[in-house]
């Protein structure tokens, strides 16, 4: 039985949480409407959702690719890939520095969005808090093995 080490058991987390989110962001086109108000994503989002515009839909898919894309990466950065994509340290550190970007820029995004809801800022803040930090403690951590 191979154990992990604490840096790659901490991408491996960090994938779980972004593929987890790519799955919630997927959820929205599938269920809709109703989706887009629970996961906070504005009144403007839900009601084109409703309107069956094709926006929604592009954002959401976007938004998911990107997550399912760092999440592989972070399986690279953690050895559970046969073998390593090209400039895994490189990309992790950049997904680090989104996810926790994205956290700490929340009052400044909030400004901008003001149809998304506290809630959806506070949670989603929090969660790309804790994957930025993951990310950012796996990359470290494994450093000098990629």
């Amino acid at each position: 039985m191979y154990i992990l080490s604490t840096g790659a058991s901490a991408l491996l987390i960090g994938a779980a949480f972004s593929a987890a989110a790519a799955v919630a962001h997927m959820a929205c086109i599938v269920i809709g409407p109703k989706a887009y108000r629970f996961m906070g994503a504005g009144e403007r989002m839900a009601r084109a959702a409703e309107a069956q515009q094709l926006r929604p839909t592009l954002v959401t898919l976007s938004i998911a690719g990107v997550l399912l894309i760092w999440a592989v990466f972070a399986l690279s950065g953690a050895g559970v890939l046969r073998q390593r994509l090209p400039l895994t340290q490189w990309v992790l550190v950049a997904v680090s520095v989104v996810f926790m970007a994205r956290s700490v820029a929340s009052p400044l995004l909030k400004a901008k969005f003001p149809e998304n809801s506290t809630a959806f800022w506070i949670v989603s803040s929090g969660i790309c808090g804790l994957i930025g930090l993951l990310h950012a403690y796996g990359t470290w951590s494994l450093w000098s093995t990629f």
